[in-house]
Parts: structure tokens; C-alpha cells; sequence
């Protein structure tokens, strides 16, 4: 599975992938989504909002077990975040049918679209839309860099934009859902274990900051005479990283956009994007305000024009301690059995996580829970980005022990 995935959306240029929503290499992944669940006799569905169900069992059942993540990514991003729990979902199932246990609630394996909202800006897209918790007129307003909007881009790609929108039935259906996904960041590492349990994802968001300016010549006008956005964006970003180590929180300004763009031209306009996390919320209200105070305060002294739009928020989300604490104990009997799915401690470490999930969008409206697969280096976003074959195994195995005792007994 990981050899034909492997290809699929990446760069020749960068060793990264560019699976964004809609397009091409968006297609490939959702054609190997439906050969690997066809090959496994699953009924296979794509939803409303784009996102593909591979089912074992009667869809309608209720009550079900599903599992799975996203195969899209971030510009020039790595193997492992998303697919690894998408390629573990489908190994779990084999590994279960290997074991010879009868399902007694039905199975799903899903692949959700535009996690990474690498395209539109707008993280989970597709579980957000399922969630109610983006609207269809919300929706509508996303656009890419090149101006086309969602529906175009659904439109295109051969999806019914029309139809999007609020699937509170399916989400009835649905008893469990549990995300294996590939730790972005180096606890388990330093802690020696190959598996672990979330338990919450901080708040975040994210907020334009636009900055404007006045267009000029860069040779030929006084530096005191300038009205650079480009200085008082420079300034910002400084500023948030100094807010952020305050509040023991993480900001960052990873994407911009700049007007007229030219190497001679003093810029009219910055746009800069402002992500930003923290353990809890006054930790985070406390970083974004202090840069907003900042930027404004820069943005006075130099003649800048400063507005600042929050594009996506998303609050604390505890997972569901009960199942949680089901995940602690299957994997506990698990480890006595000798399977190998814990490190030093003899317990399956339980720590939470800066990076928003669909699971997260998820919690509101089901019983959501997620396994980390330890990352040795800590790097994700990234083609460095790597799990260690044994540790996805491990991952492997761990998923399907949860899932057999979700779902066979």
C-alpha cells in the first residue's frame, strides 16, 4: 500500500507533497482510496462533501466503529501525516480478518477532505461541512489562490457543489470514530514509546493580518519618505514569536502574500497569515492580542493601514474521556500480552497535541479518540517528516486491537 500511495501528488522538485483539494493528485489519492477498499470487498461512498467511505457491514445500521484520516497535504508536505492513518486503517483490517473475529457493529474506514485547507485556507473542510460547523454559504466564499472558488473547484473536479452542507444522519450512525495519526512533535520519542493516546488538541486559528501601504520605487525613494508594509509585517512576525514565548504557546507566520511583488517596488500591500496554539484559551487570547496590539502599534508609527480578519478558530477539544480511558485499557491488556504497543513506562502514554485533527471537528456531535505513531525526529510539515517501519507496525496493531474490541465484541 505505502509503495503505490508513495507517487501519488509529489514534487519531483521538493521530494514533498502537493495532494490539494480538487485537483489532479486530489483524484489519484481518491482513485487508490477506492481500489484498496474494492480489493478488501468494502462498499465504497463518497458523501455530500467529498469525503469517501469504505464500509464492512450495513451503513445504517448505527451504532458503527469507524477509522481512518485524510490523504491531502500541505504545500510540499510529508508521506506520513494523514495517510499513515488512512494505509493503517486498511493493514488493521487485514490484520483483524487475519485473526478470524466476527464484526458485530459495522466498520468504516474514511478518507475526509481538504484536512489540510491547503488550498482554500480553511482546515477540515470536509468533516467541518459534515459537523455543521462550516456553512454552505460559508463555504461558497472560499476561494484558492488563483480565485477559484470551492464550487468551482467541487464543480470541476465532477462533485455536485449544490449538495454540500450538514449530514447530521450520518454522523447518528456513527458510535465511535478513532484517528491514527503520526505524532507531530517528539514526546513519544523522549518518552521511548512507540504508540500513544490523545488527550486534547489546543485551541487555535488563524488571522490575516493585511498591511497596507503606499507603492513606490525602491531606488529612488527617501527611506523617510517610504510607507513600507513590508517593515511593520517584519516587526510582526518578530512580535508574535516573542508573544508566544511568553505565554509558553507556539505563533507562527508561515504564508504571505505581497502587492505589486517586484523586486524594484516598494510594496503597496502585505498580506500575512498569523497561525497560532496554546494549551488554553486565555493562553491563546493573550498571544493573539499582544500581536494584534503590536502590529498595531507599528503599523501607526510607520503610516500603515492594518486590518486584521480571523479566518478559522477552533476551541480546546477534550476527547471523550470514556473512550479515552477504553483506548488506555485495551491497549494496557494488549501490552501484557506482550504486543508490543508500549515502551519503558508499561502504560500507553496520554498527551495532547497542538495540531487540529478532523477527529477534533468531530468531538462535538461523536465519541471521537486518537493514537499517535511516534515520529523520531519531531518534524512534520515537512518531506523530512518519518516514522520508523517497526513503530507503524506497532501503530498497526494497536488500531486494530482497538478495533476489534470495538467492534467484534
Amino acid at each position: 500500500m505505502w509503495r503505490s500511495l508513495r507517487p501519488l501528488g509529489r514534487s519531483a522538485a521538493s521530494g514533498g507533497y502537493r495532494r490539494y483539494a480538487w485537483t489532479d493528485a486530489d483524484a489519484d489519492c481518491r482513485l487508490w482510496f477506492r481500489m484498496q477498499a474494492e480489493a478488501r470487498r468494502l462498499d465504497v461512498e463518497t458523501d455530500r462533501n467529498g469525503n469517501q467511505w469504505a464500509w464492512l457491514g450495513d451503513p445504517t445500521a448505527g451504532d458503527a466503529v469507524v477509522t481512518g484520516s485524510h490523504l491531502d497535504s500541505v504545500p510540499d508536505g510529508g508521506a506520513f501525516d494523514g495517510p499513515l492513518g488512512v494505509v493503517s486503517s486498511f493493514a488493521a483490517l487485514d490484520e483483524l480478518r487475519a485473526r478470524g473475529v466476527s464484526f458485530k457493529r459495522p466498520l468504516a474506514i474514511v478518507n475526509f477532505g481538504d484536512e489540510e485547507g491547503a488550498r482554500f485556507g480553511l482546515a477540515c473542510v470536509g468533516s467541518r461541512l459534515t459537523a455543521g460547523r462550516l456553512t454552505k454559504e460559508q463555504a461558497y466564499e472560499l476561494r484558492d489562490a488563483d480565485g477559484i472558488s470551492l464550487p468551482q473547484a467541487m464543480e470541476a473536479a465532477g462533485y455536485d457543489p449544490d449538495a454540500i452542507g450538514p449530514d447530521p444522519e450520518r454522523l447518528a450512525r456513527i458510535g465511535a470514530f478513532v484517528e491514527l495519526h503520526v505524532e507531530q512533535g517528539r514526546a513519544l520519542d523522549l518518552s521511548g514509546d512507540a504508540i500513544g493516546i490523545a488527550s486534547s488538541i489546543w485551541p487555535h486559528g488563524r488571522w490575516r493580518y493585511d498591511f497596507a501601504g503606499e507603492a513606490n520605487h525602491a531606488g529612488t525613494t527617501r527611506l523617510v519618505d517610504r510607507r513600507d508594509p513590508m517593515l511593520t509585517y517584519a516587526e510582526t512576525v518578530l512580535a508574535a514569536r516573542r508573544e508566544a514565548e511568553l505565554a509558553g504557546a507556539v505563533a507562527t507566520f508561515g504564508k504571505i502574500a505581497v502587492e505589486p511583488n517586484g523586486v524594484n517596488a516598494i510594496p503597496s500591500l502585505v498580506r500575512g497569515w498569523l497561525d497560532a496554539r496554546a494549551a488554553d484559551q486565555d493562553a491563546l487570547d493573550a498571544v493573539v492580542a499582544g500581536v494584534e496590539t503590536a502590529a498595531r502599534d507599528y503599523a501607526d508609527r510607520h503610516g500603515i493601514d492594518l486590518t486584521v480578519v480571523r479566518e478559522s478558530f477552533t476551541p480546546v477539544v477534550d476527547f471523550s474521556h470514556a473512550l479515552r480511558d477504553e483506548l488506555s485499557r485495551i491497549l494496557g491488556d494488549a501490552a501484557a500480552s506482550a504486543t508490543g504497543t508500549t515502551g519503558p513506562s508499561g502504560k500507553v502514554p496520554v498527551l495532547g497535541t497542538g495540531a487540529g485533527h478532523d477527529a477534533g471537528i468531530l468531538s462535538e456531535s461523536i465519541p471521537t479518540a486518537m493514537l499517535f505513531v511516534r515520529n523520531p525526529t519531531g518534524v512534520s510539515h515537512s518531506p523530512a517528516e518519518f516514522a520508523a517501519e517497526d513503530d507503524c507496525l506497532a501503530g498497526v496493531r494497536a488500531l486494530a486491537d482497538v478495533l476489534e474490541e470495538l467492534a467484534c465484541r
